[in-house]
């Protein structure tokens, strides 16, 4: 078996202990996947290289890691794989896959257990038929600006302390995405925006989501945190900005572009 595969546990990536963490692009070989037991193995085809297919090696998050390897958060690879596009998909789809698939094992309708599909990301019932694929949860991101040009953040009482971000939130069933951004913020800091435009999205599969993102413009109401999901909230300057989250994320591509104006 000579091929490479990229290892996943949770939301992690697995590597042996001497490969440096930037050293993740091409993957490892499948072959290391042996001295984790039981495991499950998966071939999709590569969004970034149609012509060409992507391994994943999904490890079961309770399994005790051998003493020569260890965990990078996916999360933290972000910053790295923007700059190498060729692969730069790959990994958090073999994230977002790997996940589906611990959680597919098993109809959702007659509970019969699933058989992978051929030539497609796609799991059918054994029993009733039932086809599913890798379930995708869109959720927004937006940027606020006022006539100051001045960017509104959030702390949210999930974060580090110290660090803010923009207001974010999932899609409801049966509302558009514009909808969403003036729900989330009038709820989250009681505040009403205009001018919503839609700017990019990037997969975020922790464990499930596509994040979408917009910039809208201040319109009307107090700032206010609703002390549930956010803790404080603020306007801030360009020189004046908290602590940010990591390159990579579409949270920082927003107020780099931001930056800039």
């Amino acid at each position: 078996m000579n091929k490479k595969a990229f290892f996943i546990c949770g939301d992690n990536l697995l590597l042996p202990s001497e490969v440096s963490d930037s050293e993740f692009a091409g993957g490892l070989s499948a072959e290391l996947a042996e001295i984790f037991g039981e495991y499950s193995m998966f071939k999709f085809p590569s969004l970034d290289k149609p012509d060409s297919a992507v391994n994943v090696v999904s490890i079961d998050p309770k399994i005790n890691i051998p003493e020569n390897w260890k965990k990078i958060p996916v999360r933290q690879t972000l910053a790295m794989i923007i700059a190498e596009a060729g692969y730069s998909y790959d990994i958090l789809r073999a994230c977002h896959i790997a996940q589906w698939r611990r959680e597919s094992v098993y109809c959702g309708s007659c509970g019969a257990k699933n058989t992978d599909a051929e030539k497609q990301t796609q799991r059918l019932c054994s029993s009733c038929g039932r086809s599913e694929f890798p379930r995708i949860c869109p959720a927004i991101i937006v940027i606020i600006t006022d006539e100051k040009n001045r960017i509104l953040l959030a702390h949210n009482k999930r974060f580090r302390s110290g660090m803010y971000s923009h207001i974010s939130g999932f899609n409801e069933a049966g509302e558009t995405l514009e909808e969403t951004v003036s729900r989330e913020v009038k709820e989250e800091v009681n505040i009403e925006v205009k001018d919503i435009t839609y700017i990019r999205s990037q997969p975020w599969p922790f464990p499930n989501s596509l994040m979408i993102g917009f910039k809208a413009s201040y319109l009307s109401g107090t700032i206010k945190p609703d002390g549930e999901e956010i803790e404080d909230v603020n306007w801030f300057t360009k020189n004046n900005l908290p602590e940010l989250p990591g390159e990579g994320s579409l949270s920082r591509f927003l107020i780099n572009d931001w930056q800039k104006t």
